[in-house]
């Protein structure tokens, strides 16, 4: 293939249907206006408020400070370089990270599928998070909140309708009568 037909340029040749040169012309791709609204664009991509929120819970479920360690020895040797690879291989080739890496070395393409797992994966679980996050803004808006009552499908006979008058004398009867001591201590 020719420079030409990948910069989206027709290639008419004597003979051939210019309509066909037409429909074979390839799309130019977008291309970045400068080097910072790149680096601006991946730093949004890395670091999102997930990350942020479940890393100090990660540290503290698997070790604490001993968890830091194979972190950061995995985040150098393996982390950072694949992405600076990716990142790299995706400028050069203007290509996704499937089709990139069979320029390079097509046994490495499972990679490409791989990254596409994990960001599919990302993708769910933030739309579910959404939806939560819409549902609970919308429910909001009516006279009275769904869980503000037990007159709920979803609700089990342990739920307990609290009085506003005399709250804190409901929640001691009610969590004496329903739930074991033991239970809010485990």
């Amino acid at each position: 293939m020719s420079r030409e037909f990948l910069k989206g340029n027709s290639l008419e040749t004597p003979g051939q249907d210019n309509n066909l040169a037409k429909k074979t012309q390839l799309l130019d791709r977008g291309q970045w206006a400068n080097k910072l609204e790149f680096l601006l664009a991946v730093a949004g991509t890395l670091v999102g408020l997930g990350n942020l929120w479940r890393f100090p819970y990660l540290c503290y479920k698997n070790g604490g400070g001993a968890f830091l360690v194979p972190y950061v020895l995995f985040l150098l040797a393996c982390g950072i370089p694949m992405f600076l690879l990716e990142t790299a291989m995706g400028q050069f080739t203007s290509q996704g990270c499937i089709t990139c890496w069979r320029h390079f070395c097509p046994l490495f393409e499972g990679i490409g599928y791989a990254t596409q797992v994990v960001i599919a994966y990302a993708a769910v679980s933030y739309i579910v998070i959404q939806a939560w996050a819409f549902f609970y803004l919308f429910s909001s808006f009516s006279a009275e909140v769904p869980w503000a009552s037990c007159r709920n499908e979803w609700n089990t006979e342990t739920c307990v309708e609290f009085d506003k008058k005399n709250a804190s004398s409901n929640w001691t009867a009610a969590v004496n009568a329903t739930t074991p001591a033991t239970e809010f201590w485990e």
